[in-house]
């Protein structure tokens, strides 16, 4: 298929929950998914009548537990193709807002679905399948830009 004739991608948001370790090393939360057990962000569709970064910051408790603060500010977008229930894919944009976890509960939404974990950036990169998403984690490391929106996150927080 031409790019001419390509489809939109459907677009998603998706938070990035981090927190900084006992060693002041920055750490990502991440969740499985419920299909293949996959290591993703939390993400979802848009929420009617909320703001981007909102429906982030609710997908991230649903799917992970997590309550924080979460930026306004997306840090970058990635790509994937989302199977359906009835077996199709779907070109997916999904738009990363950092959060700043301040607290894990013990019970959530999709606690008896899904795991969740802590990880470091690099190992994160690692364990996405997604391109775009390991490249944007990597460049948390590397990005001063990328930094500062979290590190001023953590500062409100």
């Amino acid at each position: 298929m031409s790019k001419s004739k390509a489809k939109r991608p459907i677009e998603q948001i998706a938070a990035l929950p981090v927190h900084w370790d006992k060693n002041g090393k920055l750490r990502v939360l991440m969740v499985t998914s419920r299909d293949r057990g996959r290591w993703v962000m939390p993400k979802g569709w848009q929420m009617d009548g909320k703001k981007p970064w909102r429906a982030a910051e609710i997908e991230a408790l649903e799917e992970a537990g997590a309550v924080g603060f979460i930026s306004e500010t997306a840090i970058g977008h990635y790509h994937y193709d989302k199977r359906l229930d009835d077996g199709k894919k779907v070109l997916c944009r999904v738009t990363l807002y950092p959060m700043v976890v301040d607290t894990l509960k013990r019970r959530w939404k999709e606690s008896k679905q899904r795991k969740r974990h802590w990880f470091s950036l690099k190992k994160a990169a690692r364990l996405v399948e997604e391109e775009e998403l390991s490249c944007l984690l990597k460049a948390l490391t590397q990005r001063d830009d990328l930094r500062s929106i979290i590190k001023e996150l953590r500062d409100v927080a």
